[in-house]
């Protein structure tokens, strides 16, 4: 069996020796013909200094990152930590991401800790491997440490410029060969700790600034290689054949009929079904027309998108739990003088990605390569591995022990667990069936009906206040559908469609969220209920970690109605939060907000309209999450005569942490607004007893160029005495309850249910 392998003297490139993938060619041009897992030199351990950074020949500077980028920046973000820290250039540094080859294992993407996490860890080791240079370029010039001083790379005795030597020279035919602290720990709790002391923030120079973004000039000038992109010699194409009722099985599948398609091989294990042919046409072609007998007899779900929230209301729980629970919550409503009580409904949403699942595998004689999307590609490869070894009822796959490598390549985007992990899985069961690579590409009904979603809920609060008109008693409940019915790694055969499809028992567990703030009340609980899902095995609406994992839901719930607590008190929304919050960085988001969008205080619904009548009002909402605090002030217009409600301006609050790049935290903020506008004022998943019924972009509209905001504002907050926070998800979970608490300052009216679509929105005005 030939492995084409590269030695570690290859990689090196005249007098430096630290350059390992920077030198590696394309993947695609180290397969061979049979696309065995390709054998690179290079020992990852954590504790080494070797495997988190590389310097060249020619001084470039290599981060083996082992997370990814969704669109964001935060590889941009690394790379100028890294440059801080070593005195270089930014321009210099270079990124390779979540390669299982290549990169150590910091968990992908996930909780918005690309830079909060991994972050620390490579200012740890890129101020390690200043000290190490240093120590080399001491011995080197026979003078103590504090008599050297370093500028773009370069190593210099102080007051004598002639003596000097660049990191390049330093590293010479060798590596660092130099330990760093580790904690033993893999994923996003990985953490490396320096014996050298980072730089103090205000020394800072290219943390703090707006470095232009690594990876732009590549996605515009079309040389950035995509998923979607990925071809290897001899590769097929396989699509998947799905019943058109949920929870079907196959009796028996009619292999003839598509014998007029030439090159077409047809998979079916367990419910699994799938074709593989030569060119990608035919096997669109012979997925349509293959004809599958399934078992209907036990098919659907106990309800339909029309009846869900009273089915939930209805519903006996699998789990419940107290979250918070502070004085004698009961004993305070049932005393008070008035009581509030207010209902919140949510639907299940799709990630709806611009593109389908994709991923290209290559799984023979005990090796694999599997290309994914996926935020978490790690857990890709662990997840091939157990499906690929795990045996299932009467199919034995003979024992076999497999070495997996997943490489991530960018892909359409989405936040949380979407359909990637599903069809890189897809794609591996087809390579292994057929023996050779196979991409897979899920069709457009597939990716929106079939991908996981983000949990539908009822949230039910309830207020009592006293005769002053204080808030004596406030109880927040959620009750809805687990947001791990599927976990949000796809690690184990048990987490993915095609493992249920061939057997695997689905293992969902119990995940919910409540609100995180810092409001101050006397008698304070928070609880919730989770659902079992409404079909545990191989379900369409299984549910999964979605941007913000129960964020805009649970937080569109209690700050619309602290709203309502605020104007109930006869107070001011924005000065109701300021006089709760017990927390000065959450006062910090909601002033900035306030000021930015020159808040005028008020204390019930203006009603204002323009000189067409149309409706404007604003909102305010302010929520934490892991670490980083925001408040958003949204601008509403309401058309009465349509319904349409056009959130034409947002003011942005945001506390960060210590702010790394300004700019690229401003258009990360952006992309949290709209696609929580989107989500708030358009998507919905719709379901019958059978299947999904929203299974395009017409039954499934998201936001429009339209509908973005005319402007948007943001005030950042820098706090460099903190580490950096994650921007990826916190201002997703305020903008639902901005939005409604502008329409309830534009109308006088409350929406309690998402999306605020037009036709409900007209409803709401006519029975008002």
């Amino acid at each position: 069996m030939n492995q084409p392998t590269i030695a570690r003297r290859d990689l090196l490139k005249g007098a430096a020796a630290l350059v390992v993938a920077v030198t590696v060619p394309p993947i695609s041009l180290l397969t061979t013909a049979r696309a065995k897992t390709i054998h690179v030199a290079r020992t990852l351990n954590p504790a080494q200094l070797d495997t988190w950074l590389a310097i060249a020949a020619d001084g470039t500077i290599t981060g083996y990152w082992g997370k990814m980028d969704m669109g964001q920046g935060v590889d941009t973000a690394i790379a100028q930590i890294i440059a801080e820290e070593l005195d270089v250039d930014v321009d210099n540094v270079n990124i390779i991401a979540a390669d299982s080859a290549l990169c150590a294992d910091q968990g992908g993407a996930s909780g918005s800790t690309g830079v909060s996490r991994s972050g620390a860890a490579f200012r740890a080791a890129a101020a390690e491997a200043r000290l190490v240079l240093c120590e080399k370029a001491s011995a080197e010039f026979a003078v103590p440490m504090d008599k050297l001083e370093v500028a773009d790379g370069v190593v210099r005795v102080t007051g004598d410029a002639s003596r000097s030597v660049s990191y390049a020279e330093l590293v010479a035919d060798r590596m660092f060969d130099s330990p760093i602290a580790w904690n033993g720990e893999y994923g996003n709790s990985l953490a490396l700790t320096s014996r050298a002391k980072s730089k103090d923030p205000k020394d800072y120079t290219v943390v703090g600034t707006s470095v232009r973004r690594k990876d732009i000039a590549g996605k515009i000038l079309a040389t950035t290689e995509f998923l979607h992109d990925v071809r290897v010699p001899g590769m097929l194409h396989g699509r998947m054949v799905r019943p058109s009722v949920a929870g079907a099985s196959v009796v028996s599948v009619d292999r003839t009929s598509i014998s007029g398609i030439s090159n077409v091989q047809v998979i079916v294990e367990n419910d699994f079904v799938g074709v593989v042919a030569t060119k990608e046409w035919d096997a669109i072609q012979a997925a349509k027309k293959l004809e599958v007998k399934w078992d209907e007899s036990d098919v659907g779900f106990p309800t339909t998108s029309d009846e869900l929230f009273d089915w939930i209301r209805a519903a006996t729980p699998g789990k419940s739990e107290i979250d918070e629970d502070i004085g004698d919550v009961d004993a305070a409503i049932a005393g008070s003088a008035k009581t509030i009580t207010a209902e919140f409904e949510w639907p299940f949403q799709s990630h709806a990605r611009m593109a389908g699942a994709a991923s290209v595998a290559d799984v023979r004689n005990g090796e694999a390569i599997v290309w994914t999307d996926s935020q978490k590609p790690y857990d890709t490869g662990k997840g091939a591995k157990k499906l690929l070894e795990t045996p299932i009822g009467n199919r034995r796959r003979g024992g076999a022990k497999y070495t997996v490598r997943s490489i991530w390549k960018p892909g359409p985007g989405s936040y949380g667990r979407s359909d990637a992990g599903d069809g890189a899985m897809d794609a591996v069961l087809l390579s292994e069936a057929v023996g050779a690579p196979v991409r897979v590409q899920w069709m457009r009904h597939e990716g929106h009906a079939w991908d996981p979603k983000g949990p539908a809920s009822v949230i039910t609060c309830r207020a009592g206040l006293d005769d002053a008109g204080e808030v004596i008693g406030y109880h927040f409940h959620v009750k809805g559908f687990s947001r791990a019915d599927m976990n949000s790694r796809e690690n184990d055969p048990s987490e993915v469609l095609a493992g249920h499809l061939v057997g695997h028992a689905s293992t969902p567990a119990w995940r919910m969220q409540t609100p995180a703030e810092s409001y101050r009340f006397d008698n304070k609980r928070y609880s919730w209920d989770a659902l079992p899902p409404l079909r545990k095995q191989a379900s369409p609406l299984r549910t999964a970690h979605f941007r913000d994992p129960y964020g805009p839901e649970v937080h569109f719930a209690s700050e619309s109605f602290i709203d309502e607590l605020a104007y109930a008190s006869g107070e001011d929304p924005l000065a109701f939060r300021l006089a709760r919050v017990t927390d000065e960085r959450d006062a910090a988001v909601l002033e900035a907000a306030a000021e930015l969008a020159r808040w005028e205080p008020h204390t019930g619904p203006r009603k204002r309209r323009d000189a067409d009548g149309t409706m404007i009002g604003q909102g305010i909402a302010y929520a934490q999450r892991n670490g980083s605090v925001n408040a958003v002030v949204g601008e509403v217009e309401v058309n009465p005569e349509t319904g349409r409600i056009w959130v034409r301006r947002m003011y942005v609050g945001a506390d960060h942490g210590l702010i790394v790049n300004p700019f690229t935290l401003d258009r990360t903020i952006e992309g949290n607004l709209l696609q929580s506008t989107s989500r708030t004022l358009f998507e919905e998943v719709k379901f019958d007893r059978y299947m999904v019924t929203t299974d395009d972009w017409l039954s499934y509209p998201i936001l429009d160029v339209a509908d973005a905001p005319l402007e948007i504002k943001i005030k950042q907050i820098n706090r460099p005495e903190l580490e950096p926070r994650g921007a990826g998800e916190p201002t997703t979970r305020v903008v639902p309850a901005a939005i409604a608490n502008a329409f309830f300052d534009a109308t006088g009216i409350r929406l309690r249910r998402v999306p605020f679509t037009p036709e409900r929105v007209l409803a709401a005005l006519q029975a008002h």
